[in-house]
């Protein structure tokens, strides 16, 4: 496997069974961002794509967001330290127009400081939505178009490919989501159409190596079942 891709979801979920504040929630769920994080060395799998904040996101509380964006800001050192001593490489991929103005200059030193990383790319889906991602596709292929840099005639999957976000990343070999929910909610709509889906039902700050031992067995078997 080279391509895992989480959807992180139940954090707030897992705040609220235990009466706490759904920023606790989110702290947790860094812990198992960690945990795959290392998962993923352990394994030599080469990218871990995860759905931190989606457009959709924008419609949560003013204090849930600011946690969110400012865990971004205190965890910049600790997170590119922690990866240029594991050879891990930090993208923040999605629409970069709408990235905080507070936080776009974090993003993008982290991504400065951690691009030579060849061991792992991680892949934050950040102000990410896999319909806009397609949008943004074809506006940029239309652009092209009425420049004259390529007609009509040149459109394929790659081309498209090229200009989607995640266009220099392989196809997710498996897409983890936590939370009990069984659907996509607008991940990766274009990235994902033969990958494997694996769906659990405890909450992301739940997610043990255990689980992610499970779902890489699944995945193994839905391989040697490829064709039968």
């Amino acid at each position: 496997m080279k391509h895992l891709a989480c959807i992180m979801d139940g954090n707030r979920r897992w705040a609220k069974k235990r009466g706490k504040l759904s920023v606790e929630g989110h702290r947790e769920g860094v812990e198992a961002v960690k945990r795959a994080i290392r998962f993923c060395l352990d394994k030599q799998i080469q990218y871990l794509t995860l759905y931190t904040f989606s457009l959709e996101n924008f419609k949560r509380p003013e204090v849930e967001k600011n946690y969110l964006f400012d865990l971004i800001a205190t965890q910049a050192g600790y997170v590119i330290e922690q990866s240029q001593k594991d050879n891990v490489r930090i993208q923040f991929i999605g629409d970069r127009a709408l990235f905080p103005t507070t936080i776009l200059s974090t993003c993008e030193r982290i991504e400065r400081e951690t691009a030579h990383g060849q061991q792992l790319t991680v892949n934050f889906l950040f102000c990410y939505g896999g319909q806009q991602e397609i949008i943004a596709g074809v506006k940029s292929i239309v652009s092209q178009i009425k420049t004259g840099l390529i007609s009509e005639h040149d459109i394929d999957l790659a081309t498209f490919k090229k200009n989607l976000w995640m266009h220099d990343m392989p196809e997710p070999d498996l897409v983890i989501r936590t939370g009990g929910h069984r659907r996509l909610s607008n991940f990766l709509l274009f990235h994902v159409a033969y990958s494997e889906l694996y769906f659990l039902d405890c909450m992301w700050p739940d997610l043990t190596e255990a689980d992610l031992e499970k779902a890489i067995a699944f995945y193994a078997e839905s391989e040697r079942n490829v064709g039968v």
